[in-house]
């Protein structure tokens, strides 16, 4: 990818971003987001069970995965898909920058010479 295309597309993820780096300002703005929307629906857990095609047991346990962030994607999409909802991810810097910001940052301690981070 040349450089202008990088730029182009750095900003255009940006722009998608940006409610996913608002949503991060939250203290913890998906913690239990299976359950919560369930909830909030007023979905029983029979109910979605029965649309997943498991049973209560294993969708309390998807939930409590999804809780303990070891859920797959796969999984929580079908939780989701049976209450009409879907899964919608983002990958975003750590620090609450844009991916411009992030990596003009890295252009000028390469041309500074400074050592990167490892961002952990």
């Amino acid at each position: 990818m040349r450089e202008e295309e990088r730029e182009l597309a750095r900003r255009r993820l940006d722009k998608e971003l940006r409610y996913y780096r608002l949503a991060d300002r939250e203290k913890h703005p998906t913690e239990q987001l299976l359950r919560r929307v369930r909830q909030v629906l007023g979905l029983r857990s029979a109910e979605v069970a029965r649309a997943v095609g498991v049973n209560r047991s294993v969708l309390f346990r998807l939930e409590g995965s999804e809780a303990r962030g070891t859920i797959s994607l796969r999984a929580m999409s079908r939780v989701a898909q049976a209450m009409n909802c879907k899964v919608i991810y983002a990958v975003i810097p750590s620090d609450g920058t844009t991916l411009e910001e992030m990596a003009d940052r890295r252009k000028w301690k390469k041309l500074l010479g400074v050592e990167e981070d490892s961002g952990q």
